[in-house]
C-alpha cells in the first residue's frame, strides 16, 4: 500500500481535485455557490454537518454568510483559504494548513458534503471525484503570487470567459477589488501584500500567456 503523504502544519499547498472522467460537477450558479459555501463553512472546526447547520433558525435570520461571520469569531479554523478557482470539472485551492491533518479533514468534509448534495439533486449514485486530492507544497511568496495568477486565469485559458473578472467562482474579485465586501472566503493579507489595481494589471497582462508561466510550471497539477 502506498504511504500517504503527511501535510505539514503552517505550510501552504496547492490543492487540486477533478471529477471522474471529467464529469461536469458544476452545471449552474446554484451548484457553484453550494461549493463556495462549503469551502467557507468547513474551514471552521465544527462538528455540525452543513446540511444541518443551514436548517438553524439563526441562519434564516442573519443569512448564511453573515451568520458564519458571527460564529467564526469564536471558533478556530483548521485551514486558511488563500485563493480558489472552481471550474466545471475540477477545483483549485491554495490552502494553509493550520492544524495537523487539517487539509485532509477539510477536503474530506467539503467533497463528501458536495457529493451527497449533487447525487441527491441529480438522482445518481457513486463517487463524484476521480481520486484523493493532489497537493504540492508552495515554497515561497514568488511562487505563491504566480500561482494565484494561474488559478485566476483558469477560466480564460479554458475559454469560459474573456476576462477573469467575468468569472464569479474564483477569488479573483477578492484580489482585484477595492471594495471590502464581507465575509470573504480568502484570507491572504498576512501572507501577501496585494494592491488591487496592480494585481489586476499583473493578471490581465498575461491572459494570452497563461501556458507560458514558467515560474509556476512545477506547481501545476493538471
Amino acid at each position: 500500500m502506498r504511504r500517504k503523504e503527511q501535510l505539514n502544519t503552517n505550510q501552504i499547498y496547492h490543492i487540486y481535485i477533478k471529477s471522474i472522467s471529467d464529469y461536469r460537477i458544476f452545471n449552474n450558479s446554484e451548484e457553484f455557490c453550494r461549493m463556495m459555501d462549503l469551502l467557507l463553512y468547513y474551514q471552521i472546526r465544527n462538528e455540525v454537518k452543513y446540511s444541518d447547520f443551514i436548517q438553524q433558525k439563526q441562519v434564516a435570520e442573519y443569512g448564511f454568510r453573515k451568520f458564519i461571520e458571527i460564529i467564526s469569531k469564536n471558533k478556530e479554523k483548521i485551514v486558511q483559504i488563500i485563493a480558489y478557482c472552481l471550474m466545471p470539472t475540477h477545483i483549485h485551492l491554495i490552502l494553509k494548513q493550520l492544524e495537523e491533518k487539517g487539509i485532509s479533514s477539510y477536503m474530506g468534509s467539503v467533497l463528501n458534503s458536495y457529493t451527497h448534495y449533487f447525487n441527491a439533486k441529480h438522482r445518481r449514485k457513486g463517487p463524484l471525484w476521480e481520486s484523493k486530492f493532489k497537493n504540492i507544497l508552495v515554497i515561497n511568496d514568488e511562487q505563491l503570487i504566480h500561482l494565484t495568477r494561474y488559478l485566476h486565469l483558469n477560466p480564460t485559458t479554458a475559454f469560459l470567459t474573456d476576462k477573469p473578472e467575468q468569472w464569479s467562482f474564483s477569488s479573483y474579485g477578492e484580489y482585484s477589488s477595492l471594495t471590502n465586501a464581507n465575509p470573504k472566503l480568502c484570507q491572504y493579507s498576512d501572507i501577501l501584500e496585494i494592491n488591487p489595481l496592480e494585481y489586476k494589471k499583473f493578471v490581465n497582462d498575461r491572459i494570452a500567456y497563461q501556458k507560458e508561466l514558467a515560474k509556476i510550471k512545477n506547481l501545476l497539477l493538471d
